[in-house]
């Protein structure tokens, strides 16, 4: 089947990770099959343009897919406009359309494809407006029915998939996680080290939303306590300088590292160092690191407030609703208690296989077919309706 992927979210040289879950889920297509090509609709700024149609000079192939890089901003008119009319002309040739992330739909919000339309939505102002910038929340309650118009709607988690089926109605929409893979092979867990510093490990965008100073603080509570303790970050962002200063406020500083921005095989090996992952964010939907930390034989220590709570074994995870360091620090302390004694495997198995790859690319063909089925349905019903209103004219 060939797939037209449209995604305002995927990595580039300057953001290596934006979007990385977009990115494997067009991987996994392939590799089940699919003849898969990306176009990815670039904020100006992010790439340099190249020449006046708005094609960047970014054009490539990550993992073997097709990448082409279209620049629009997504608040401009104008590109929004050329960008749709590009994609219209590109559409022509796929069996399937499948947009991911909300803001892509603006690109289409005038036309649609005539192939089937499905929609993967990941955006966490859906299920958590109060999270969004306010501007975005403005322009949220006008943006909304967009998400009426694909054939087939997936959210990652269930927490995302409600508020999308109040949008929809009785149109067709499906939960289709996020890739996270298990680490082959798995390190063993380190279990109690008498006088060695408990590890701790944070990983993701140094934001606001994921709270990276109250992982500090906690750090700072738990070294109070007296117990031993190191955090490192993996990733970048704005709250990095923060970080260092709460740290210094703290008297923690040696004992916090900035990894920065970490490949795959790098972020595996971050976890499988750790004993502890910790992110205290205020919202998630999928919340890929947590899961991948769990599939590394790491128990969590998290924010409660998103659709990770369901994936969680309470065996091998804290989800903790308040924001402060205390509780943060009894919970580091309980999921150790708690998990005391169960090995790598046995921590990893808690979620099993079913954020595999192949398991997600199965998904998605499910809600290829159910697009293709859709479609069919609803143009024979326009058909039938403009033949009765022809014959009662």
């Amino acid at each position: 089947m060939r797939v037209l992927a449209v995604t305002t979210w995927l990595p580039t040289r300057a953001r290596p990770h934006l979007g990385s879950f977009v990115l494997r889920d067009a991987r996994a297509l392939a590799d089940a099959g699919h003849e898969v090509a990306v176009v990815h609709l670039v904020p100006p700024g992010q790439l340099r343009p190249r020449g006046r149609d708005g094609l960047s000079g970014e054009d490539d192939t990550p993992h073997g897919i097709p990448v082409t890089r279209l620049v629009m901003s997504t608040t401009s008119p104008r590109q929004i406009a050329a960008a749709g009319h590009r994609l219209s002309q590109w559409s022509r040739g796929a069996d399937v359309v499948h947009t991911m992330a909300f803001s892509t739909l603006l690109a289409l919000s005038w036309w649609r494809p005539r192939s089937p339309w499905v929609h993967t939505e990941h955006w966490s102002g859906i299920s958590s407006p109060q999270l969004a910038p306010l501007a975005q929340r403005a322009a949220l309650p006008g943006l909304r029915p967009l998400l009426r118009r694909p054939d087939v709607v997936t959210a990652v988690t269930g927490s995302l998939v409600e508020p999308v089926r109040r949008i929809r109605g009785d149109r067709p929409t499906r939960v289709v996680p996020c890739i996270a893979e298990r680490p082959v092979p798995l390190v063993s867990r380190r279990g109690d080290q008498p006088g060695e510093p408990l590890r701790l490990v944070s990983v993701g965008g140094l934001i606001e939303r994921k709270n990276p100073l109250l992982a500090v603080d906690t750090l700072g509570e738990l070294v109070r306590r007296g117990t031993p303790a190191r955090l490192r970050f993996v990733g970048e962002g704005p709250l990095a300088q923060q970080i260092r200063q709460r740290a210094a406020e703290r008297d923690v500083t040696d004992l916090v590292d900035l990894v920065g921005v970490a490949d795959a095989r790098a972020v595996a090996s971050e976890l499988g160092d750790a004993d502890v992952f910790i992110g205290p964010t205020r919202g998630e939907n999928f919340f890929v690191a947590c899961a991948e930390a769990v599939l590394a034989g790491r128990p969590v220590v998290v924010g409660a407030n998103g659709g990770h709570v369901a994936y969680l074994d309470d065996r091998v995870a804290r989800c903790v609703s308040a924001a402060d360091p205390e509780a943060f620090a009894d919970a580091v302390g309980d999921v150790l208690t708690r998990s005391r004694g169960m090995s790598a495997e046995q921590v990893s198995a808690t979620i099993g296989d079913q954020f595999t790859p192949r398991v997600v690319a199965g998904q998605y063909a499910e809600a290829y077919d159910l697009a293709a089925r859709t479609a069919r349905t609803e143009s024979a019903t326009t058909t039938t309706r403009t033949t009765r209103a022809a014959g009662s004219a």
